[in-house]
C-alpha cells in the first residue's frame, strides 16, 4: 500500500525547492505545483497553487512556524482559508494611560501581522477595546465623569502611544460597549447547552465542569486551577471555578452601564467580550489569538470554553502569548513602584528605539526594562541608521532571493525570531561599511521595514528630537558655528572645548571633507 505523505511535508520540499533555485521560470514553478497536486496533497486546491510564481516573496521562504501554546510546542503555520489569515488580539481596558506591557503587546502582534502581510497573506487583524470594566466604572465615578467620557479621552492617548510607536492600526478596532447583543446571544447559547446558569444574586455564570475540556490551554487540571490564585471565591456559584458572563446590576453603578436582558438589567462580564467580538467579526474559527502571557488562564481558557461551548466546534487553531515586562529583573507592578507608561518612557527615549528594544527580544522571553538597556538600544540602532546616512540605498525593490534577505525570512519564519533577524541586520551594516553597496544599503533599509524599523531618513532619527533638558537643533548649530569660527581662528583650544562641552550633553560631532561638520544624538 503506498504511504501518503503528509501535505506540510510536501509543501516544505517544494518550498525548498523554490527558495535554493535561482533560475527557475514562472513555467518551472507552474509544472512544480501542478505535480504538487498530482502528488494528492489533500486540501490543497489549484485556487490557492495557481497563484505560485518566482516573483512572490513567500516562493524563497522557509515555511512559517508558530509555538502554539495550546500544543505547547511550534506547529507549522496553515491557515484555515489559503492566503487568508485571520487574528484577533486581546487590547487595552481603557481606563489609564498605556504602559510599557501593553507598548510590548501592540509592537509584538504589530510585528506579526507586518510579517505575515509581507509573506502576501491577506490579513483581517482584530484587536479590541474593553471599555465597559469595574476599573472603568470606578474611575469614572472618582471623576465625576460619564464612562463614555472616560474611555473617549483614553482612547485617544492609547492611539496617540501606538502611533508613537510605529503601531499600525489594526483592521478592525471593536468597542465592547457596541457588541452587547452579540454577546446576550452567546449567553443564550450557553444556557440553551446547560453551560450557563442564573446564580441567586442575579449574575449568569459559566459551568465550568460541565464543559469537557476545561484547561487544556494552561495545561492544568480542575483541581489545580480551583486552588489558583486568580480564581475568584463567590458563594453564589455552585462552582469556584465558574466565572460571570452576566454581572447583575447594583444600585451604585451608573445607568449608562446598565444593559436590559432576559436575566435582568446588567453587564456583560470580561471574557465573554472577546468571544463575541472574536465570533462576530472573524468567525466561529479562526486563524490566530493573542495576548499577553497574564491571559492564558483564565481570561483565554475562559474564551474556549464558553466559544467551544456555544459553537461545538474549534475556536482557535494557534494560540500566541508574548512574554512578561519586567522592571531591573523585577515584575512591573503599582505596587512596587517600578510601574512606567509609554508617555513617561517617551520623555526619555525616541519612540522607534523603545519598538527596536521591544522587537530585539523574542516575543515569548521576558523583557527586562531599565534606561541601561534603552541606552544599549539607541546606541544599536544608530549603527544602522548611520549606515544608511554614509551609503544611500538604491531605489530597486527588497530583493527576498538575496542571502540576507533569505536569512532574515528563515528566522521570520522561525516563530517571529526576530533577534535573529535584527543580527541579519548588523551583519548587512558590515557589508554595507566595507564595500559602500546602494543595493545592500536598500536591502537593509527594507528589510528593517518589514520590523516597523529604519522608515525615516537617517539625519532625522540621528539629530532626532531633543529630549526634555537636552539642546535644541539650532542651538546645536550656534555651537558648531561658533566651534567651525574657532578653528578658522586657529583658537582649537576653544574648538575642542567645544565639541567635548556638546559631548557631555549627548551631541556627537563628525568632521567631514570640505571642511563641513555633521551631527546627532549620542
Amino acid at each position: 500500500m503506498a504511504q501518503v505523505v503528509p501535505y506540510e511535508q510536501v509543501g516544505y520540499c517544494f518550498n525548498v525547492i523554490l527558495r535554493e533555485s535561482r533560475i527557475l521560470t514562472k513555467t518551472a514553478c507552474r509544472f512544480l505545483a501542478t505535480l504538487w497536486l498530482y502528488l494528492g496533497c489533500i486540501g490543497a486546491s489549484w485556487s490557492a497553487l495557481a497563484d505560485i510564481s518566482y516573483t512572490t516573496s513567500r516562493s524563497f521562504m522557509s515555511v512559517l512556524r508558530i509555538y502554539n501554546t495550546l500544543a505547547r510546542d511550534k506547529e507549522v503555520f496553515s491557515p484555515i482559508e489559503p492566503g487568508k489569515v485571520r487574528m484577533y488580539v486581546c487590547g487595552m481596558t481603557v481606563y489609564d494611560f498605556c504602559h510599557l506591557g501593553h507598548a510590548r503587546v501592540m509592537v509584538v502582534f504589530d510585528m506579526v501581522q507586518r510579517w505575515l502581510r509581507a509573506q502576501q497573506y491577506e490579513v483581517t487583524y482584530v484587536r479590541n477595546i474593553t471599555d465597559i470594566d469595574d476599573k472603568i466604572i470606578r474611575r469614572a465615578v472618582e471623576n465625576k465623569e460619564s464612562i463614555t467620557a472616560l474611555t473617549n479621552r483614553y482612547i485617544t492617548a492609547m492611539n496617540e502611544d501606538a502611533d508613537a510607536l510605529g503601531v499600525q492600526r489594526p483592521d478592525h478596532e471593536p468597542r465592547a460597549t457596541a457588541y452587547v447583543p452579540q454577546m446576550l446571544s452567546l449567553i443564550a447559547k450557553l444556557e440553551a447547552r446547560g453551560l450557563a446558569y442564573q446564580a441567586p444574586d442575579g449574575d449568569v455564570n459559566f459551568s465550568v465542569r460541565d464543559f469537557e475540556g476545561y484547561g487544556k490551554l494552561s495545561g492544568k487540571s480542575l483541581d489545580d486551577l480551583r486552588a489558583g490564585e486568580r480564581v475568584d471565591i463567590d458563594s453564589a456559584k455552585r462552582d469556584p471555578l465558574d466565572f460571570v458572563l452576566w454581572k447583575s446590576a447594583r444600585d451604585s453603578e451608573p445607568d449608562e452601564v446598565k444593559w436590559p436582558s432576559p436575566w435582568g438589567a446588567g453587564r456583560p462580564g470580561w471574557h465573554i467580550e472577546c468571544s463575541a467580538m472574536s465570533c462576530d467579526l472573524l468567525g466561529e474559527r479562526f486563524d490566530i489569538h493573542g495576548g499577553g502571557q497574564d491571559l492564558q488562564f483564565p481570561h483565554h481558557e475562559n474564551e474556549i470554553a464558553q466559544s467551544e461551548g456555544a459553537h461545538a466546534n474549534t475556536f482557535v487553531n494557534y494560540w500566541m502569548h508574548n512574554g512578561f515586562v519586567r522592571v531591573d529583573d523585577e515584575k512591573m507592578s503599582k505596587s512596587l513602584g517600578n510601574f512606567f507608561t509609554i508617555r513617561e518612557v517617551l520623555k526619555k527615549f525616541d519612540a522607534e528605539v523603545v519598538r527596536f528594544f521591544i522587537l530585539r527580544a523574542h516575543y515569548r522571553s521576558p523583557l527586562n526594562y531599565s534606561d541601561v538597556h534603552l541606552e544599549d538600544a539607541r546606541t544599536a540602532l544608530t549603527r544602522l541608521y548611520t549606515a544608511l546616512k554614509d551609503t544611500a540605498p538604491d531605489t530597486a525593490p527588497l530583493d527576498w532571493s538575496e542571502a540576507h534577505a533569505q536569512r532574515f525570512a528563515d528566522a521570520m519564519n522561525d516563530d517571529f525570531n526576530t533577534p535573529i533577524a535584527i543580527a541579519v541586520l548588523f551583519d548587512l551594516v558590515t557589508e554595507v561599511n566595507r564595500h559602500h553597496s546602494p543595493a545592500m544599503a536598500r536591502q537593509l533599509r527594507g528589510l528593517g521595514a518589514v520590523l516597523g524599523l529604519l522608515v525615516r531618513e537617517p539625519q532625522t532619527f540621528l539629530q532626532g528630537a531633543a529630549m526634555a533638558g537636552g539642546l535644541g537643533d539650532e542651538e546645536v548649530a550656534l555651537q558648531i558655528a561658533a566651534r567651525t569660527q574657532a578653528k578658522k581662528d586657529k583658537n582649537f583650544a576653544e574648538a575642542d572645548r567645544i565639541r567635548g562641552a556638546l559631548l557631555e550633553q549627548g551631541i556627537v560631532l563628525e568632521d567631514k571633507p570640505g571642511g563641513v561638520t555633521e551631527w546627532r544624538r549620542a
